[in-house]
């Protein structure tokens, strides 16, 4: 089935000009649409607000000669259309604007009329895909004999004396470049080039994306972005669909992959769409994807190169369009060589495959990422999340040493942000802060008990219950269990916890602030204490 054919032009003030002999000389715009072998179901036409009488008069005649096109007027002044950087940036914002549905539709950028800037910033915005479409020229006829629309060609141009608008477009790259690393200001050679690719590659391909890489190096927030940069580009219509392969088991597997019918296998009692169908359009990323089976390899492979799949139960063939991220920590060539891993598929996905480093090999990016963390935490809170000097000193020098594991990478350190900011009295990371959470991560990093409030928690409410807890009370929760179990009494253990707000009461009562506190997650005094009871 044909797609609908779009075409976006910019009026031309003096060669689509009408008049009482109009129809015996070539208008580009409305000749563009009496082609017999270009059928123009839409076009956008822009022009400045002195040519609206022309842009009406334009499309009354294309209604006679093309009644199946429809002309949507846009009206876009240039404050001077000679201007490279006047003309790109009213153009830009245009296109950002425009709801483009590059899988529903067909787009054709008409370049023939409009000054000679302003052709050459159309080409451009193609180029870099801010402009989903193909170029289009419309060419005279040697004579305009029996009302002969002459032809249409698809073109090149030699960019290299524009250098004005390359830089522009430069500029546009390190931007999305910056999107990418979320605003962070890395300092990693190998790592700033490595996200320069992924910009190249994501802005001008829909092909699969294989990020490799340790546990904690970022491979799902980078998914994420690049998701945002083709959605900001105009070149994703559909959504962002996260699976992780590793969670997957049995029948399971294939039915969250898949999808499956009702009454496919016991316990589907509805249809169900699978990731692949919900990511139609769109984004998949699949973490971990060399968890999946064997045979859920195969299915996946086939609709990567067919885009065709059988929900689980059924003999009817689901469609879906997508682009498909993949993440993985394992040596999926090696898996290859074990029979683990389908090497079909895995030439399928590793057309473009880029390894996100660990955060050890990345110390001079430790810096950024904190700061980076430390407004995340301040964000979620609602209230400002900073060192003192000489602890930011101290956790740098850590954080940066040789001997910094960093084994859950970008997770640790968030984590470790998570902690020291809950933990410090007003948001103030101390030194005392900093050297507790340098001992705890010491002790994780070497296979020891990370936490004693940890331990005891788990033994006070389970592994269930604790589950039921969020992580950021979580952290809470186990420092003032931690304390509590080494106070001699309630009071004492109130008076530590609470050893900064209470100066500010004319009178408190630390043991029933503490009391309360525990009470939410029924937990008591004797509990920590059973000798005291």
């Amino acid at each position: 089935m044909r797609k609908p054919t779009v075409v976006l032009g910019i009026l031309g003030s003096q060669m689509d000009i009408g008049g009482r002999n109009r129809w015996d000389r070539w208008r580009p715009t409305v000749d563009l649409c009496r082609h017999d072998d270009l059928i123009v179901d839409r076009l956008e036409l822009i022009h400045g607000s002195s040519h609206t009488e022309l842009a009406e008069a334009v499309t009354v005649d294309i209604a006679q000669v093309s009644p199946e096109t429809r002309v949507r007027l846009h009206r876009l002044d240039f404050a001077d259309p000679w201007a490279f950087e006047v003309v790109y940036a009213g153009l830009l914002d245009f296109v950002r604007a425009y709801p483009f549905r590059p899988d529903d539709e067909d787009y054709l950028v008409h370049i023939t009329t409009g000054t000679h800037v302003q052709q050459i910033c159309l080409f451009l915005l193609t180029e870099s895909r801010y402009l989903p479409g193909r170029l289009l020229q419309t060419i005279p006829p040697a004579r305009r004999d029996q009302g002969d629309p002459g032809a249409f060609a698809l073109i090149d141009l030699d960019l290299a004396r524009y250098a004005p608008i390359a830089a522009r477009f430069a500029e546009d790259a390190r931007a999305g470049e910056s999107f990418l690393k979320a605003g962070i200001a890395t300092r990693n050679a190998a790592f700033n080039d490595l996200i320069t690719q992924i910009e190249q590659v994501a802005g001008v391909t829909r092909a699969p994306i294989l990020l490799t890489g340790p546990t904690g190096a970022g491979k799902t927030r980078l998914a994420r972005k690049i998701f945002e940069l083709k959605q900001n580009r105009h070149q994703i219509r559909g959504g962002f669909v996260e699976l992780n392969c590793a969670t997957l088991r049995g029948d399971a597997a294939m039915s969250a992959l898949f999808g499956h019918v009702r009454g496919a296998f016991t316990g589907a009692v509805r249809d169900r769409s699978g990731v692949l169908k919900m990511a139609d359009g769109g984004l998949l990323f699949l973490d971990e994807i060399g968890e999946l089976g064997v045979d859920e390899q195969a299915m996946l492979l086939r609709a990567l190169e067919d885009r065709v799949f059988l929900p689980v139960g059924s003999d009817r063939e689901v469609r879906s369009e997508f682009q498909l991220v993949a993440g993985t920590n394992r040596d999926l060539r090696a898996d290859v060589a074990t029979g683990r891993f389908r090497e079909d598929l895995l030439a399928r996905i590793d057309l473009w495959s880029f390894r996100l480093p660990p955060l050890r090999e990345r110390r001079e990016d430790v810096e950024p990422n904190l700061d980076y963390e430390l407004e995340r935490w301040s964000q979620r809170h609602g209230r400002k999340a900073s060192f003192y000097g000489q602890a930011r000193t101290a956790f740098l020098k850590f954080a940066t040493a040789a001997d910094a594991v960093w084994s859950g990478n970008f997770r640790d350190l968030a984590a470790a942000v998570e902690r020291m900011a809950t933990l410090a009295p007003g948001g103030r990371i101390s030194v005392r802060e900093v050297e507790a959470e340098i001992a705890r991560l010491r002790a994780a990093w070497s296979g020891t008990a990370p936490h004693a409030g940890e331990d005891l928690l788990t033994r006070l409410l389970g592994r269930d219950k604790l589950a039921e807890v969020d992580p950021f009370d979580l952290v809470q929760l186990a420092e003032v269990v931690r304390v509590c179990a080494a106070a001699r009494s309630l009071s004492d253990a109130g008076r530590t916890l609470f050893a900064a707000s209470r100066l500010r009461k004319r009178s408190s009562n630390d043991a029933d602030r503490l009391r309360k506190y525990l009470q939410r997650f029924d937990l008591e005094w004797a509990d920590i204490h059973p000798e005291d009871a």
